[in-house]
């Protein structure tokens, strides 16, 4: 069977990806690489490398080496995290997806799939059921490099022909991993704190409303647009791709019906702003008539499994 590399294998998305891929495809079949240590998780489940995807020449060694014929790039710095480091933010993003493209076509690799983010959107996109081809004007770097790097995937399709996939994946929500600098960290850092018996102090308004997704949900839909035969894949930039849209006083009044003594505080920052720069909900048709896109979880089911799986031992306190 074709190798698969997964770059950026112990991040939030990766750890999952990598433990869905080998569940799927065979452990040995899908090698897991990171600049950082190996994840936990994936310790035991299948080979791990140590890779900078910033050296193009390493990473054109590994993939000769194994016969990689797939490529997952999930490195990135996230919106919050970027911000702050606005340059070395954009470098990361974009060289370690031109390094991708560039080995994956010089090298005959077979498919490539990168993540882009409901990010790519500004204030100028529509807030409600944001439309496939919406105006972009990303107020963030991250954003920025999203968009930007949408458009090189788009390039080297209709250039190379090489088969590069994408999605915008809006906030994602895990059990298994903790937030890496997002915006909608809100979402994960709740629950820790809801299973600590700790008040939780949001950094954006109760009122504010984003486009969510279980993380369960958001492997399966890589997974799928991976599998989708050539032909059915009409957008080379990314895909829309929607799960559930809520509110931080929506999520508390979910985690309330289960953990009754919990209380949540709102103390908006930095972050708010960018949140505010969003879409309040996507429209994802083109990707349920393209390759048969359904998210499985909503809210109530996602908050059940999130207290489920974490046990107190594991919160992580989210006081500052």
């Amino acid at each position: 069977m074709n190798k698969i590399l997964v770059i950026g294998a112990s991040g939030q998305i990766g750890t999952e990806l990598t433990l869905a891929l080998r569940q799927k495809y065979g452990g040995d079949t899908v090698i897991a690489a990171d600049l950082k240590r190996e994840a936990d998780l994936l310790k035991g489940t299948g080979p791990f490398l140590p890779l900078d995807i910033m050296d193009k020449e390493i990473l054109r060694v590994q993939v000769r080496r194994n016969e990689i014929k797939t490529i997952y790039l999930l490195v990135a710095m996230l919106s919050a995290a970027g911000e702050k480091n606005p340059l070395l933010a954009w470098q990361l993003n974009m060289q370690s997806l031109i390094n991708t493209l560039e080995v994956a076509r010089e090298e005959g690799v077979n498919k490539v799939f990168w993540p882009s983010s409901i990010a790519v959107f500004g204030a100028g996109a529509p807030k409600e059921n944001c439309p496939q081809d919406a105006y972009s004007a990303p107020s963030t770097v991250y954003g920025i490099s999203k968009l930007t790097g949408e458009q090189w995937c788009h390039y080297y399709f209709f250039r190379y022909g090489l088969d590069v996939r994408s999605i915008r994946y809006p906030g994602l929500i895990s059990y298994k991993t903790l937030p890496g600098g997002g915006t909608t960290d809100y979402a994960i850092e709740i629950f820790h704190s809801a299973i600590r018996g700790e008040i939780y102090t949001s950094f954006l308004r109760s009122e504010k409303r984003l486009p969510m997704m279980y993380m369960d949900d958001a492997v399966r839909a890589t997974i799928e647009l991976m599998e989708a035969p050539a032909e059915k894949i009409s957008i080379r930039t990314a895909y829309n791709l929607a799960g559930i849209s809520f509110t931080p006083a929506e999520i508390a009044h979910e985690i309330k019906q289960l953990i009754p003594d919990f209380q949540i505080e709102y103390e908006p920052d930095f972050r708010q702003a960018i949140a505010d720069s969003w879409p309040e909900s996507i429209d994802d048709k083109v990707a349920r008539k393209d390759w048969g896109w359904k998210p499985a979880f909503s809210l109530k089911t996602m908050t059940e499994e999130m207290i489920k799986h974490i046990s107190p031992g594991l919160a992580v306190s989210t006081k500052r």
